[in-house]
């Protein structure tokens, strides 16, 4: 059933409301290169300057909600992918129902690592079903590390793509056919640039595309303005356009409401889609590891990693 244009202009005024919230917690407002995965990471992680009062304000003390953990989930936080009963009763949807025979799936990356993260099991599956894939990547991450000296902006953008050629070949991914192009455009200020990229993006897509990227509300500056782009781009040019949240699967359990699970379908993973998936991810060493001396957390946090172990991909239709 869809939302009513009231339900949406409530659901999007507690969105901004959070958001502002969480920034102010956090005390990087006026910074827009940390988006509120890094709000996130910083909590979760325990570095300097988060309280216990605020890290358990980020917890769902609802435990009446929430579902049974494995001794592996245990301690981790309550968030929405391991917390909120939504995910149980998604619908099941095939790959070959997201994209019809003969059409080209195209993922859209923010940042180096978004595109194994988001749809790495898909993309598995789609290739060894026979499509066309191209993968566009925005930015190429140098700017990750900010004040960093082990990972300075040079030395992250030749690392940076080279991590993500070793993990499209752990998806299995066929090297010498995959269309890949980079944008080059600085990652953490995309909003500046949102129509340059919206004219690049559209520069390569097609009608009949099935085009994937980050969730146009995920809460992440970069990953917002990308999705909005891609969406805009895709309109334009007649090919569809699929949201894949990112970062919203670790908002707090008690903002499930946000998300929009009337649109929500679940891609199923076998086994060894998801063990490639996970092998592909720990490619990016530069984002496994955070520098506690200068408060920067791994931009890959524990949540994550374990949640990209779940057997299924949830893509927004």
């Amino acid at each position: 059933m869809a939302a009513t244009p009231q339900s949406g202009k409530i659901i999007q005024d507690r969105f901004a409301t959070r958001r502002t919230a969480l920034h102010e917690q956090y005390s990087i407002r006026g910074n827009p290169g940390f988006g509120l995965s890094h709000c996130y990471q910083r909590a979760l992680t325990g570095l300097p300057g988060v309280s216990r009062a605020r890290l358990k304000a980020t917890q769902n003390k609802d435990v009446s909600t929430m579902k049974p953990v494995s001794l592996s989930e245990a301690s981790l936080p309550s968030q929405i992918w391991n917390s909120a009963p939504q995910p149980g009763s998604i619908p099941v949807i095939s790959p070959q129902s997201l994209v019809p025979t003969g059409a080209r799936a195209v993922l859209i990356a923010p940042h180096p690592g978004d595109e194994v993260v988001t749809c790495g099991g898909l993309l598995q599956l789609l290739s060894n079903l026979g499509h066309p894939l191209q993968l566009l990547s925005i930015t190429d991450g140098s700017a990750s590390h900010p004040g960093s000296r082990q990972w300075s902006e040079k030395r992250l953008s030749v690392f940076r793509p080279q991590e993500s050629v070793e993990a499209i070949r752990r998806l299995g991914l066929p090297m010498h056919s995959l269309k890949w192009i980079r944008g080059g455009f600085t990652d953490n200020a995309l909003a500046e640039y949102e129509e340059q990229i919206t004219r690049f993006i559209t520069r390569y897509l097609r009608p009949g595309d099935v085009v994937f990227s980050t969730w146009r509300e995920d809460g992440n500056v970069d990953h917002d303005t990308v999705g909005r782009a891609s969406a805009r781009a895709a309109a334009d040019i007649g090919a569809t356009y699929i949201d894949v949240p990112f970062w919203a699967w670790h908002w707090p359990a008690r903002d499930r409401e946000l998300i929009p699970w009337h649109r929500a379908r679940k891609v199923r993973l076998d086994t060894w889609t998801v063990a490639r998936k996970s092998h592909a991810t720990h490619a990016y060493a530069s984002q496994l590891d955070g520098e506690p001396a200068i408060g920067l957390a791994p931009s890959l946090p524990r949540p994550l990693l374990e949640r990209i172990r779940l057997p299924y991909e949830i893509v927004l239709v």
